[in-house]
């Protein structure tokens, strides 16, 4: 396994000095954003849509450092109701498909959206509830209505560029939970196995869910893609006080009931090996790519923090035989 960065967080650099950074961190793969929210900082999307030669200045730029690009991400909203950010959102997600399609990568990052409540609505709409009974009725009309038949176009789309599209379970969004995203996999039909997980632990703690219980389900269904590594800290007198559905600012770090955090600031060391221990036990032995989001450190103090956590945890080598027992 490898431990590769979502280079979102090194936004204010050129491309060359972010490779720089990463490689002389001892950093194996690069994540790069190319659209939507992220933004695409260190692509010119264009010219790699266009150009051969810019694909390769591109490719050679990475690999002239021993790094490899773990994939492509745009990290938005297609199905916003807003028809400006769905469109705009929808062609980074086009882009993103075509640029690793054409680069030879395997895995674009996303996230699965939301849509309104009905087709005139403006705002996306999170239903967290069953009751009142309308709650359903909003479901039922997004997942019918809007989900599946764009993401069923969206599948066939993958399946035609051989890429594949790992969902972040996120809040907000349509898949938030393992069983969000299964319900998406398996209702897109024959091309489902186009759309998975890039999982990241952090959106699933202070939703109550297990990590490992889920990364483990998704493993055994065949839809485990791609991983970042993030860390969340639920802040026990906060959340005993008021739960962990928080609409705070993420800069009210003091108040909040739960903040992301670097690489073992939220969880033990032993949790991370725990972990890494199950991404091999189940099969995965491909990037576990860091994402800077801690309000409480910089951003080469929470990259150096979290790798140093890393480093400890990830298992690199080949297991080889078990010398002192039969398989």
């Amino acid at each position: 396994m490898k431990i590769g960065i979502f280079t979102a967080l090194f936004g204010d650099k050129s491309l060359t000095e972010t490779l720089d950074i990463v490689k002389a961190e001892g950093i194996q793969a690069v994540e790069f954003g190319a659209g939507a929210y992220p933004g695409a900082s260190h692509l010119e999307v264009e010219k790699l849509l266009t150009s051969k030669e810019a694909r390769d200045k591109l490719l050679k730029e990475v690999e002239s450092r021993g790094l490899t690009i773990s994939a492509i991400s745009c990290h938005g909203n297609p199905i916003h109701p807003n028809e400006v950010i769905a469109e705009d959102h929808h062609q980074a997600f086009l882009n993103s498909v075509e640029i690793a399609s054409l680069l030879g990568v395997p895995c674009v990052n996303g996230f699965s959206g939301c849509p309104g409540d009905n087709p005139n609505a403006v705002q996306p709409n999170w239903v967290t509830c069953a009751w009142p009974d309308e709650f359903r009725d909003i479901l039922e009309y997004q997942w019918n209505d809007v989900v599946i038949p764009y993401w069923t176009e969206q599948a066939r789309f993958l399946k035609q560029k051989n890429v594949k599209f790992c969902i972040e379970m996120h809040p907000g969004f349509v898949c938030y939970s393992n069983d969000t995203l299964l319900k998406l996999r398996k209702g897109v039909g024959a091309d489902g196995d186009s759309i998975g997980a890039n999982f990241d632990p952090s959106h699933l703690w202070w939703q109550g869910i297990d990590p490992i219980a889920a990364v483990r389900q998704l493993a055994a269904e065949g839809a485990l893609y791609h991983v970042h590594a993030k860390d969340t800290r639920i802040d026990p007198y906060n959340s005993g006080l008021n739960g962990n559905l928080d609409t705070k600012s993420y800069g009210d770090i003091l108040n909040r009931s739960w903040v992301f955090r670097s690489v073992g600031y939220g969880h033990s060391l032993s949790w991370w090996k725990d972990f890494a221990s199950t991404l091999r036990t189940v099969g995965y032995d491909y990037v576990l790519s860091i994402e800077h989001e801690d309000g409480l450190m910089n951003s080469m103090e929470g990259l150096r923090k979290a790798l140093s956590v890393l480093k400890e945890a990830v298992i690199a080598e080949d297991a080889g035989a078990m010398f002192w027992a039969k398989d």
